[in-house]
């Protein structure tokens, strides 16, 4: 990838909370704001303050944190809910629209005209109270490009310092997304954000090729939390940033502590074979697979897991080799000989196969067999 000029906005607090049945606390939110800062992430969108008296006191309780990042919060094109912003605190308020045919007619039903009339009217409103103003197109991948480019225009003559491209419905593909990016950023003056959901698996591609084709505010959520299928993934987003174009200024040794903090305050559980930080990520059974690591952990794995505060994991298994039964068993003070740890494989895959998970007290379990086997065996 060529050098990229980005910044993140991490949603993660607004629309990671959006996933049915997740809801954060007020210390919630300040809890995973502080990590995101100190992971260094540009831009917070803590919430949406006009959902509730609570969640307008859970914004303002993030930007009164004196956080590194700027904090944003979303707004409908109202009054009430740019007050509502306003009122917190916030450096940017991201005032949406939705620009699709589609949306107008079944949500507003009103004029295209009346509808970017009333938003531009209100990115006025809050650009005259001093606050950054990224207007957002909703269901921008299903509004014919004359249509969206226009309203972005209107949206920078209304004093609009930033424009999102929504890809609401996750309709996108990566190629789709270059060339839409491209046709937006030869017409439109202002920085474009790219907010992506995942529903075709297509977020973080498409994420990254927005980048790519000139837009400068990345959207994410800590493990891909939101609405469907979610969105774009923070520590997939980042991992690629660092290894593949060189961005070395965001703290990944915080990834795994903050998946793990959003997993638990969340409820929802992360993918054992999610990207970056899925339980398997570093984990590996296969024995020429794990002979090869312990000699070079390049062999099979392109990141380090130290790199996003994770560690390697070996497990034993039908795939299992006699390189990972002896590295396990020293590891856990276990000393075995040839004879023992050709007992211990054995074990170890015959349980595997009759679909016996080789649990961490599993394995103890054999490897204190095979000890006192061998003691018994010589006195």
């Amino acid at each position: 990838m060529k050098k990229l000029h980005i910044e993140i906005c991490d949603v993660t607090l607004r629309d990671g909370e959006q996933t049915p049945g997740v809801t954060f606390t007020r210390e919630e939110k300040m809890e995973i704001a502080s990590l995101l800062d100190a992971t260094g992430v540009e831009v917070i969108e803590a919430g949406f303050p006009a959902v509730s008296a609570k969640e307008q006191e859970a914004v303002q309780a993030v930007c009164r944190m004196g956080l590194d990042a700027r904090i944003c919060a979303l707004s409908r094109a109202r009054k009430g809910d740019v007050d509502a912003a306003l009122d917190c605190g916030v450096d940017m308020i991201g005032l949406f629209a939705a620009t699709s045919d589609l949306h107008i007619r079944t949500k507003y039903k009103k004029s295209r005209e009346e509808v970017m009339a009333e938003t531009c009217a209100m990115i006025e409103y809050a650009h005259d109270h001093g606050v950054q103003v990224r207007f957002g197109a909703e269901d921008a991948s299903r509004t014919a490009l004359p249509a969206l480019i226009s309203a972005y225009r209107q949206a920078t003559e209304a004093g609009a310092d930033l424009a999102t491209f929504a890809d609401t419905v996750g309709c996108m593909t990566p190629m789709e997304t270059f060339d839409r990016m491209q046709a937006i950023r030869s017409e439109v003056d202002l920085p474009l954000c790219i907010h992506c959901h995942d529903d075709l698996g297509c977020a973080t591609a498409n994420t990254l090729v927005a980048a790519e084709a000139g837009a400068f505010q990345l959207h994410t959520t800590v493990n891909g939390l939101g609405e469907r299928a979610g969105n774009t993934p923070l520590e997939e987003v980042l991992v690629v940033l660092a290894t593949k174009v060189g961005i070395d200024r965001y703290d990944l040794s915080q990834i795994g502590g903050l998946s793990d903090l959003v997993a638990r305050t969340s409820g929802v559980e992360v993918a054992r074979n999610k990207a970056v930080v899925g339980a398997n990520a570093f984990a590996h059974e296969s024995g020429i697979h794990i002979a090869a690591l312990l000699e070079d952990p390049s062999t099979y794995e392109y990141v380090s897991p130290d790199l996003v505060g994770r560690e390697r994991t070996f497990v034993l298994g039908k795939h299992t080799g006699r390189h990972a039964v002896e590295h396990v068993a020293a590891s856990l003070g276990y000393h075995l000989d040839d004879e023992g740890v050709r007992w211990v494989l054995h074990e170890v895959k015959r349980r595997s196969e009759a679909k016996c998970h080789v649990t961490p007290e599993v394995l103890k379990e054999i490897l204190c067999t095979a000890v006192r086997g061998r003691e018994v065996l010589h006195g």
